[in-house]
C-alpha cells in the first residue's frame, strides 16, 4: 500500500510541475484546433500519447513511436522523465518525436 501511495504522489507531483505558472504562456489550442490541455493530461496518463491525440489519432504512424515504447521503462519513461518531458512537448503543441531522439 505504502508503494501505491509514493507512486500516486509522484504522478501527482509530476502533474503539479507540468501545470506550473511556467507554461503560462502556452497556446489555448494548437494548430490543428486540438487543446494543448487534454493532450498533457493523455501524456501524464503515458508519454506520447498527448502527441498521438494533437496528430487527430489516426494510423499508428501518428504515434511519436520512440516516446511510446521507451514510455514503458520504469523510471525514465513513466513515471519519470519522458513523461514529464512529453507533457510538457503536448501542452506546447510539439509532435516532433525526432527532436530528442537522433538516428
Amino acid at each position: 500500500m505504502k508503494k501505491i501511495a509514493k507512486l500516486l504522489f509522484l504522478v501527482v507531483a509530476l502533474a503539479m510541475l507540468v501545470a506550473s505558472p511556467a507554461l503560462a504562456g502556452a497556446p489555448s489550442s494548437c494548430a490543428n484546433g486540438r487543446s494543448p490541455n487534454a493532450a498533457m493530461w493523455l501524456s501524464i496518463a503515458h508519454p506520447g500519447l498527448g502527441e498521438y491525440s494533437l496528430k487527430g489519432w489516426g494510423p499508428w504512424s501518428n504515434m511519436p513511436q520512440r516516446k511510446f515504447w521507451l514510455g514503458f521503462i520504469p523510471f525514465y519513461g513513466w513515471p519519470g522523465y519522458l513523461q514529464v518531458k512529453s507533457a510538457i512537448d503536448a501542452r506546447n503543441c510539439r509532435t516532433n518525436d525526432e527532436l530528442y531522439f537522433k538516428k
